[in-house]
């Protein structure tokens, strides 16, 4: 895993300069996903590893796949991971452009895990609390989970509130010792 991402910064780093040269972040955004969406999946997977299968020929089978899902420097992208040996990579690369796109942008997902369904009202007020505290943009993704009982789990980043009854359960359990 720390492999991949060692492998994918400089390419992800190039495509986000491309990127920031054209203006245009989201094109690359959606064309990463499509490609990191397709390149994940287990045939995929095989036929890259496939050695019967030339560099050339996983580019071309890639590139057929996407068809006008990617431009022309998108599939410059995929025949040069190809030639590279470098198309497991895709995933990561992704992933790094969508941080390195986050940072210019000065924009953070956020996830608010809530037991209850919470109102637009009140994830706007959390959606702001963390844009105070982070310095960003936040783009607020908001899903259900019962098992938390109670309260709710935020998570932005690196940055994790835990304020669900199920964590102030198992504190409690712990501290009694059980």
């Amino acid at each position: 895993m720390a492999e991949l991402s060692i492998i994918a910064r400089p390419y992800a780093q190039a495509v986000f300069e491309l990127a920031e040269a054209g203006g245009d972040y989201a094109v690359w955004s959606d064309e990463l996903g499509v490609l990191a969406a397709i390149s994940a999946h287990e045939d995929m997977m095989a036929l890259f590893s496939n050695p019967r299968v030339s560099r050339q020929q996983v580019a071309d089978a890639l590139i057929d796949i996407c068809r006008d899902g990617i431009s022309n420097e998108g599939r410059n992208l995929v025949r040069l991971l190809a030639q590279n040996r470098r198309l497991p990579a895709l995933p990561a690369i992704a992933a790094q452009y969508e941080k390195l796109r986050a940072d210019a942008e000065r924009t953070i997902k956020a996830e608010l895990e809530t037991a209850l369904p919470v109102s637009e009202e009140e994830q706007g007020r959390i959606a702001q609390a963390l844009k105070d505290r982070l310095g960003r943009e936040v783009e607020l993704q908001v899903r259900m989970n019962p098992d938390l009982i109670g309260g709710a789990v935020i998570r932005a980043g690196d940055l994790v509130i835990d304020g669900s009854m199920r964590a102030r359960l198992d504190k409690l359990a712990t501290q009694l010792g059980t």
